[in-house]
């Protein structure tokens, strides 16, 4: 009895977080003008914490699985919540940002179509795997999904690094 009350809460509460982020704008990875100013290094090393975040909230989810108090509830309700976020940042990214904007169409047949095709595949699978983060608690899904990030990271080099580190 105490944990179908513990399974109904949960689902309550993110089906309440759910909705009320659906509610909430989202912003765009970035304007669509086009501006002429990129970032594309910065964009992968957001979904890469996007990943992290993603990465922490199934830990501190198995943690908390196994407590049934108002207080752990909540947490596991907000973690969960946070983790459909960052999930949903990763596929805004690749798909506003990489799929609109950096991913150049080339025509079947030509040069380019192998290449193409390629990284359409490469960022797709960065979208299906985000998808997937949502749908587990397992760890794995989440390292897979920082795989793929990576994957395509070799596309996208920080161009304002001269060999030098900032910082301590």
């Amino acid at each position: 009895m105490r944990r179908s009350v513990l399974l109904t809460a949960v689902l309550a509460g993110c089906t309440a977080a759910l909705f009320l982020a659906a509610l909430r704008p989202t912003a765009l990875a970035h304007c669509e003008i086009p501006c002429g100013i990129y970032n594309d290094h910065l964009r992968i090393q957001q979904m890469l914490e996007d990943c992290n975040t993603i990465e922490k909230s199934i830990a501190q989810i198995q943690e908390l699985n196994t407590k049934s108090d108002a207080q752990s509830i909540n947490q596991m309700t907000r973690w969960i919540s946070n983790k459909e976020e960052h999930a949903t940042r990763i596929q805004n990214t690749i798909a506003q940002y990489f799929m609109h904007q950096r991913i150049k169409p080339a025509a079947r047949g030509t040069d380019g179509w192998d290449d193409y095709v390629t990284r359409l595949t490469q960022h797709h699978a960065v979208m299906v795997n985000a998808m997937k983060t949502k749908q587990t608690v397992d760890g794995a899904v989440a390292a897979t999904l920082r795989e793929s990030i990576e994957t395509i990271g070799q596309y996208y080099p920080d161009e304002h690094d001269h060999g030098h580190s900032h910082g301590g």
